[in-house]
């Protein structure tokens, strides 16, 4: 008699997948997960007002796109050279010395797919494992996800709302140890909208004199959004300028956001390690936006300044709506488009069944009672804050402001 054996598949199992460790430092910005959280509310019906993002809601000016589009009907479809075509590095060395006074040559300039990843170029080609890195708080979020993914040991400096969110060059002189290797911040900045004078970098320039070991990322996408007049480089100063890293880009001043070109100016050998980085990576950014980015740095500047005097429109008023909510602290942002009010106050405030405990709580306290999106502090280090865009229409802005006041007042009423 045949002997039939009966198996039992249930508790078999697939084995887990096993990645790679270096992920485990990697995890989902919460700019982009705020805009994820506020589509999903979107979808169900419910009218949120989206402030989490960082992107100009103005068009691509039409001068650009006319570039972009001639660029495929003469046949720039092909690949481009890995650090860019010769007439875009040209047109950058042009607009570095028009705007920024400073004086490179082309084989210091490198294009890249956006200025994160000209930041990844960067961080990658300098930081080995166990080097220390500073980063000023508040900060990109991008920065420390990079850092970490180069081994680096982040060493953060706290810049509160009181000192306009800048580091002072005490404080500089005190993190620096013999195994700094990087600092890395950003002017104007993202998420505070600070931005360092001329007076304020040559105090921190001061400091990285007597320190010739330290390479200086300055992350200077936001130049054109300026409410300032001038915009300062810490790259100006001659005795440090064979250590800076200058990063920038299309996405902020020209409202190219989805073009994703950015661009370094930096030492030679820099530039090079970068190029064999990027060459087993990406290679070479888009052909035809670097065509239409020639174009873009070197035409008239007027669509970007009338973009630039709306931000500042909006700024005024959001800045004027925040001071007027009782238990908000906020600076003057000078630059970007983005406000970073200190909400601290709000804590142990009972909504509900819940509390206010941190700026996470305060973020979805906002989204899911005021249907506005904003973004936590604690991303970008500091968890007294949160990030407000104000890229986006004055009318959305208006009601925005109404909605965030009328919830505050519900917390301070505790209802």
């Amino acid at each position: 008699m045949p002997l039939f054996v009966s198996l039992s598949f249930s508790n078999l199992r697939e084995p887990e997948m096993q990645l790679a460790q270096r992920l485990n430092t990697v995890t989902e910005p919460q700019t982009i997960k705020m805009a994820k959280l506020s589509r999903e509310l979107k979808a169900k019906g419910i009218n949120i007002i989206d402030l989490s993002l960082g992107e100009p809601d103005f068009k691509t000016p039409e001068h650009i796109i006319n570039a972009a589009i001639k660029a495929m009907n003469d046949g720039y479809t092909k690949y481009a050279p890995v650090v860019g075509y010769p007439e875009l590095l040209e047109a950058i060395c042009t607009k570095l010395k028009r705007d920024n006074n400073l004086d490179y040559a082309t084989n210091q300039i490198m294009v890249s797919t956006g200025a994160k990843q000209s930041l990844f170029n960067a961080i990658m080609t300098i930081v080995d494992p166990g080097d220390e890195v500073i980063i000023p708080t508040p900060f990109w979020v991008t920065y420390s996800t990079q850092v970490q993914l180069a081994g680096g040991v982040i060493k953060y400096l706290e810049c509160t709302i009181d000192h306009d969110f800048k580091l002072t060059p005490a404080q500089l002189e005190e993190a620096i140890t013999p195994k700094t290797k990087l600092f890395i911040y950003s002017s104007p900045c993202n998420p505070t909208g600070s931005f360092y004078s001329r007076e304020e970098l040559a105090g921190l320039a001061e400091v990285f004199k007597r320190h010739p070991q330290v390479f200086i990322i300055s992350d200077e996408i936001y130049e054109y959004i300026n409410y300032t007049g001038q915009h300062e480089s810490i790259a100006q100063f001659e005795e440090l300028k064979d250590r800076v890293i200058l990063i920038n880009g299309m996405a902020k001043g020209f409202a190219m956001t989805g073009w994703r070109l950015g661009y370094m100016a930096a030492p030679r050998e820099i530039i090079q390690g970068c190029e064999r980085l990027q060459g087993q990576v990406t290679s070479a950014a888009n052909s035809i936006t670097q065509r239409a980015a020639i174009t873009a740095l070197l035409s008239d500047l007027a669509p970007t300044y009338k973009m630039v005097e709306a931000f500042r429109q909006r700024r005024d008023y959001v800045i004027a709506a925040l001071k007027k909510m009782p238990g908000i602290k906020i600076n003057m942002p000078e630059g970007a488009f983005y406000a970073f009010p200190d909400i601290s106050s709000f804590y142990g405030k009972q909504y509900g069944d819940s509390v206010i405990a941190n700026a996470d709580d305060m973020s979805m306290f906002l989204l899911n009672e005021a249907h506005v999106a904003t973004v936590c502090g604690s991303a970008f280090g500091d968890n007294h804050c949160i990030r407000i865009s104000f890229a986006t229409s004055m009318t959305n802005l208006m009601e925005a402001m109404e909605r965030i006041a009328a919830a505050l007042k519900t917390l301070h009423e505790g209802r």
